[in-house]
């Protein structure tokens, strides 16, 4: 495993991290104690020290999973989480964002992971207006004094959301989540450039385009209800699917999985401190964890890539 410095945190962190919202329950199955230790313990042991969740994946049941798993050795991991939603039902939520909804949400995450503290306490995908206001600011920036709270993130949306990036360093946020991915490049276009003129540490979501960059589909596939996948249009499913197909065809070196490729090509981004993919067993954990011994160099064409020996 390789790590970075995550912007001006100063925290040493693995260059592919723990994405989990599956542990929620809403990536087409239920995840025990037991499986979530074991894709847990498989990470630490191949390195990975970072673990991003949040409020919402579940009635805090992510969090609860990796409380659980991790409690014994707390120390050695760094966790993210968020706050900003509640969960109500399957791809359900409503919205808790004032300064008294950020307070019982840490209290109630702190709870669920079974510590006193969480190295980054990100903002979850709240609109400019509420991420404006002094006093929801002050209130995380207090929570941090206490000790409750390491460092603050902003997880944003949308990906392009430059407002709230630029405006990082006068709220004390030292961290950016945004999705980015080989199908949305958006970030690329400011948000990246504001990330580094401010020594932000990126965190990127989503990095296989949610399964779509995995490799396991083709075009014609279709997913189960009960998998978020299921609510995007057939029609854009399948243009996914073709797009992949063609990137896959023409951009990814022979004998390299897609999911390892698409992983590292994201972290060839010199803003991108790690990535965060989710993963449902231990097999996937290790795939991922092979995305840090990929390097990938740019061609003089913007979308062309080759891999290259270290």
């Amino acid at each position: 495993m390789k790590y970075r410095r995550l912007g001006k945190t100063n925290i040493r962190v693995s260059v592919v991290g723990v994405g989990t919202w599956q542990f929620g329950g809403e990536w087409a199955r239920d995840f025990s104690q037991n499986d979530a230790g074991d894709i847990l313990n498989t990470a630490r042991d191949l390195g990975m020290n970072l673990i991003d969740t949040a409020e919402c994946y579940g009635d805090h049941t992510s969090e609860s999973l990796i409380g659980n798993a991790i409690h014994r050795n707390r120390d050695q991991w760094i966790i993210a989480t968020k706050f900003g939603h509640r969960f109500e039902g399957f791809l359900k939520r409503t919205d808790e964002r004032t300064p008294r909804d950020a307070v019982r949400q840490l209290e109630d995450s702190l709870r669920a992971l079974k510590t006193d503290y969480v190295d980054i306490l990100q903002y979850h995908s709240i609109r400019n207006e509420e991420f404006d206001q002094r006093e929801l600011q002050q209130t995380l920036i207090r929570l941090k004094e206490q000790g409750k709270v390491r460092h603050i993130g902003n997880s944003i949306a949308p990906n392009d959301n430059l407002h709230q990036t630029d405006l990082s360093t006068a709220a004390q946020v030292e961290t950016i989540q945004v999705l980015y991915n080989r199908l949305d490049r958006k970030p690329e276009q400011g948000v990246f450039d504001s990330c580094r003129r401010q020594d932000l540490g990126v965190l990127a979501r989503v990095p296989l385009a949610s399964g779509f960059l995995s490799g396991k589909y083709r075009p014609g596939d279709r997913f189960a209800s009960d998998d978020v996948r299921s609510g995007y249009k057939p029609e854009d499913v399948e243009k996914r699917l073709r797009e992949v197909r063609q990137i896959e065809q023409s951009e990814v070196p022979t004998g390299v999985p897609m999911a390892t490729w698409a992983l590292a090509w994201v972290l060839q981004h010199p803003a991108v401190t790690t990535v965060i993919p989710g993963c449902k067993n231990p097999t996937q954990v290790r795939s991922n964890a092979a995305a840090a011994d990929l390097d990938l160099v740019r061609d003089d064409h913007p979308q062309a890539w080759k891999s290259t020996p270290r």
